[in-house]
């Protein structure tokens, strides 16, 4: 019978009550309940949230500032090569020229060194063939001297033992034999 009446009091309570109006009970159990899960989401969940938002926008970021980074880096080393390898071109193109330059010098005084070095040689075998001329020459002239007097001495038939006769007789022998020489070449010359 309890039950019975439970009943029929909850179903006059119903045809009292409002379905669109609620219980003022139930309005004030769901705003406590909304406000505490409120104080929760607002103290707690916001600030894990934002810190990790926080931390992913700074990672972001500074991913992108240290990828800018290392792109100026890369560039300005790529600007610092090409520079380097310019100056060492052209070093090289100048240091070749300094070589070229450099040799055509040892080349022009090798030749100049060589020139003198035949020249030198050359006055010197002139002079040597000059003395060595003159020293045969000298030979000859006593040598012919000598072969002279004697064949002197025999066609004569008396002795030149006086050096100072035999040398005049030799001399005049020699201009003698030097001049008819001289002329039988120039006049072989104008023929």
């Amino acid at each position: 019978m309890i039950n019975s009446m439970m009943i029929m009091a909850a179903a006059a309570e119903q045809e009292q009550a409002n379905p669109l109006i609620p219980n003022p009970w139930e309005i004030l159990v769901t705003s406590v309940g909304f406000l505490v899960l409120l104080f929760i989401v607002i103290k707690f969940v916001v600030p894990a949230m934002e810190k990790s938002y926080v931390e992913r926008r700074d990672a972001i970021e500074g991913g992108l500032e240290r990828a800018q980074a290392a792109q100026a880096e890369a560039a300005q080393l790529k600007n610092n090569y090409e520079q380097l390898l310019q100056e060492a071109r052209t070093e090289a193109s100048q240091i070749r020229e300094q070589a070229r330059t450099e040799a055509a010098q040892i080349v022009a005084e090798a030749r100049q060194n060589a020139s003198a070095e035949a020249s030198r040689i050359s006055e010197q075998a002139s002079v040597q063939i000059a003395a060595e001329r003159q020293q045969a020459v000298a030979a000859l002239r006593t040598e012919v001297g000598t072969l002279a007097t004697r064949l002197a001495s025999k066609i004569v038939g008396e002795a030149l033992n006086d050096d100072a006769r035999s040398q005049r007789v030799v001399d005049r022998f020699l201009e003698d034999l030097e001049k008819e020489q001289a002329s039988t070449t120039s006049a072989g010359a104008t023929e």
